[in-house]
């Protein structure tokens, strides 16, 4: 892949001709900008997807992995998962009561 340049211009005071030789294939800078922008869009879909909600998935492994509650999932065996739901009251009532010092992501 090469890169042609050119003289400046008003629409590009760099003198870079944004156009990509590759093989007899020439790309515009109107294509290059269009692309850009769909990426940006699928980008911003992405990231929108996981702030939507949780979803669930078994790993590798055979763990349960909860997505959507941070940067990583939380990953737990079945009888993990059980023992922690078994003392979901109890999670509760510490969350209630330890309210002041905890804090909220944000």
């Amino acid at each position: 892949m090469s890169i042609a340049t050119a003289g400046a211009s008003g629409d590009n005071p760099c003198g870079i001709d944004i156009a990509f030789l590759e093989g007899e294939t020439r790309v515009s800078e109107e294509d290059l900008k269009a692309e850009l922008a769909r990426l940006k869009e699928e980008n911003e879909r992405l990231k929108n997807r996981t702030a939507r909600g949780i979803s669930l998935k078994v790993s590798e492994k055979g763990a349960l992995s909860v997505y959507g509650l941070g940067r990583f999932p939380v990953t737990l065996y079945k009888e993990q998962w059980e023992k922690l739901l078994a003392i979901a009251d109890e999670i509760r009532a510490f969350l209630k009561e330890n309210d002041a010092q905890l804090k909220t992501k944000s």
